[in-house]
């Protein structure tokens, strides 16, 4: 497992076994990271929407532009 940025008291860099040294932390931290996972996954999807909805904004407002451009031109 890679090594966490975490410091101990000696100011020596601690890694991720040393941390979880039982099944039940390594459970908990599996839970967590699923969890945040998830988080994740919904902020993008939400933005993603949000974008969509942007977009079709964009492209209507363009379409609205260039029909009063042809009326103009006509």
């Amino acid at each position: 497992m890679a090594a966490l940025n975490l410091v101990s008291v000696q100011n020596q860099p601690l890694k991720t076994e040393t941390l979880l040294n039982s099944t039940g932390d390594r459970e908990r931290l599996a839970k967590l990271a699923q969890s945040y996972q998830a988080d994740q996954q919904l902020k993008y999807l939400h933005l993603q929407a949000e974008v969509e909805v942007l977009l079709q904004q964009l492209r209507a407002l363009e379409q609205r532009r260039q029909r009063t451009e042809q009326h103009v031109h006509n």
